[in-house]
């Protein structure tokens, strides 16, 4: 139960719903609409175990779930409405292990935040859009309208004002919780009197907020195909390619990449980010020969920094945006040609050593990462086996 959802709207409901809900179900839903808009959430629906709602409920919070407001916790009553102040929320339903009920239904959809002022979270600056119109409409003028640094000037067109600020400059300001990494810059519009004013100053707000949890993965499958795919998740842009050598100066480009058994198979994550000051590691990097289990028949090549087996290993990178890695290619024994590799790599701050990133292996749960430190899961593939290459493979 619980994910990610991304659709411009939809249904939530509790887990077996309009059946009961199982004991011990704790679900988290992210609903994440577009830029610019916001999300409009209603209950249809809500039978649970009534009175203090300490065993079983329900929560709304304005954004991810660790780092924002908490909108309302409920079990029943009436069916209430939330909007959110950004382009997410999140839900959660909880139950014990005491009773079970039908549990609830909800509906969400975007709405429009208004267009004002628009800004887009882009891989390597904020782009932010501020109407000459609504400037107009407020008595303000459009060559008035400045950042932090003054030095960084916008483009002012005959319909809007323009800026493109870095992550790392203009006077951004960054910080970190434990759902994301925070960017965050103001625009400043002044009153246009020179001896006297009686208008207020204006300052907007501006922020991007780069979830720090999202998965891509590597794939690689020992039969007859390779592509190489590139996934972005949750803002920060990271991909994953194959280089023919420990030297990491050749990326293999060929499709399909022809593999043999035990071959050795040299990789490495690149997280695109005009901010210098992250570092990127791998944390867990499991193999399946079903693409959308990972849990029924897997292999972990390392888990929380962990080697699980012999021939993973890490490479020194020039950059720490860069995380090199290899491992012996093998195949999943009898009517399973292909392996899926999903990996998780950590994204922290550069220096901070309480991270998970410089602590290494590691026994912590999951959900227990630092404040200062994000997750994202890349997946690259397939590769294929080379014919006549070894007819069988060890057994995982």
């Amino acid at each position: 139960c619980g994910g990610s959802v991304s659709d411009s709207s939809g249904v939530l409901q509790s887990p077996n719903y309009p059946g009961n809900y199982p004991n011990d179900a704790d679900c988290v839903w992210e609903i994440q609409v577009e830029n610019n808009f916001r999300v409009t959430l209603t209950f249809r629906d809500i039978a649970m175990q009534s009175g203090t709602c300490q065993h079983d409920y329900i929560e709304v919070y304005d954004g991810p779930l660790h780092s924002s407001p908490l909108l309302g916790r409920f079990c029943s009553g009436s069916f209430p409405t939330y909007v959110s102040s950004s382009n997410m929320m999140s839900v959660r339903f909880h139950s014990d292990s005491r009773y079970s009920f039908r549990g609830f239904q909800a509906h969400y959809s975007s709405i429009s935040a208004g267009h004002n002022t628009t800004i887009q979270c882009l891989p390597d600056y904020m782009h932010v859009v501020v109407s000459r119109d609504y400037l107009q409409s407020q008595g303000y003028s459009a060559q008035r309208v400045t950042l932090n640094d003054n030095r960084c000037r916008p483009t002012v067109t005959s319909q809007e004002v323009v800026f493109n600020i870095p992550y790392n400059g203009c006077g951004t300001v960054q910080e970190e919780n434990n759902d994301t990494i925070n960017y965050s810059n103001t625009i400043r519009v002044a009153s246009s009197g020179y001896i006297i004013k009686r208008k207020k100053n204006i300052n907007l707000h501006i922020s991007c907020k780069m979830l720090r949890k999202s998965w891509q993965q590597v794939v690689y499958a020992a039969e007859d195909t390779v592509d190489v795919n590139e996934y972005q998740f949750g803002r920060y842009d990271m991909n994953i390619t194959f280089y023919d050598s420990p030297a990491f100066l050749r990326q293999v480009r060929s499709s399909p990449y022809f593999i043999d058994l035990n071959q050795n198979l040299y990789l490495q994550a690149c997280l695109h980010s005009s901010d210098p000051h992250l570092k990127v590691v791998v944390d867990t990097c499991v193999a399946s020969p079903d693409p959308h289990d990972f849990n029924a028949l897997a292999y972990y090549l390392v888990r929380n920094g962990c080697p699980r087996d012999s021939s993973y290993a890490t490479y020194y990178s020039p950059s720490s945006h860069f995380a090199r890695f290899k491992f012996n290619a093998f195949e999943f024994m009898s009517r399973h040609p292909s392996v899926y590799l999903k990996c998780q790599m950590l994204v922290c701050r550069l220096g901070d050593y309480s991270s998970h990133c410089y602590q290494g292996c590691s026994t912590r749960a999951k959900r227990d990462t630092s404040s200062a430190e994000e997750k994202v899961d890349v997946v690259v593939g397939p590769l294929q086996l080379r014919e006549g290459g070894a007819p069988s493979a060890t057994t995982r």
